[in-house]
């Protein structure tokens, strides 16, 4: 890995938000693409992130302050990365369900997503099934249902139900998650993908995205 790469992904790594941006802007002062940085960098951190959280290397604390120390760095980036006509993965349109005002789980896969080269389209708390579709209808490749509450856990059925009454549901993935949440209960009721973790979500959006991306 090239010097200045390595310094990016350190920063992340260790979740230097100070020193962030100074090491992003070394990188593309020594001639490095926007890309190269974007993927070997800070992608490339967010992936290990994940891994060290699945083997307990990492807890969510150490997982926030990567986070946002990637945010920090993608942000100094990204008119960079426009300039170099560099498109995000996929959009991902991301909110908790009506009714649950719980937003640290969305937050934290959010951030987890943006750090994988997703667009993210953060909807918020006690978004109702009219917003998710919506923002399906703007655009996002995948819808993103969070939901802390088993009281809340119908409105998810009911948004993918919506969804297929929009004319929409064959152009977008839906995925579910939360504390109560289950593979057998995202089964039950048609969605595209669950996971049971922030660290879990990127790898198991990009295994959906053929199926959203031309």
């Amino acid at each position: 890995m090239h010097n200045q790469i390595q310094k990016v992904y350190d920063a992340v790594l260790v979740g230097d938000l100070a020193n962030i941006e100074t090491e992003v802007d070394s990188a593309l002062r020594s001639g490095l693409s926007a890309e190269n940085i974007l993927n070997q960098g800070l992608i490339t951190a967010m992936d290990e992130v994940g891994r060290r959280y699945e083997v307990g290397e990492y807890f969510v604390p150490e997982m926030l302050i990567s986070a946002r120390a990637m945010k920090g760095g993608l942000k100094f980036l990204k008119p960079y990365l426009i300039e170099s006509g560099v498109e995000p993965v996929a959009k991902v349109a991301i909110g908790t369900v009506k009714g649950d005002l719980h937003d640290i789980g969305k937050n934290l896969v959010a951030m987890m997503l943006e750090g994988a080269g997703f667009e993210i389209d953060d909807l918020g708390v006690d978004v109702s099934i009219e917003q998710f579709v919506d923002a399906a209808e703007r655009g996002a490749d995948i819808l993103g249902l969070s939901g802390l509450l088993t009281t809340t856990m119908p409105q998810m059925p009911l948004v993918i139900e919506a969804l297929r009454d929009s004319g929409c549901r064959d152009k977008v993935k839906v995925i579910i998650g939360g504390a109560p949440v289950t593979q057998v209960y995202a089964d039950q009721i048609g969605a595209d993908g669950f996971a049971a973790d922030a660290s879990s979500v990127a790898p198991m959006v990009r295994m959906l995205i053929p199926a959203v991306v031309e």
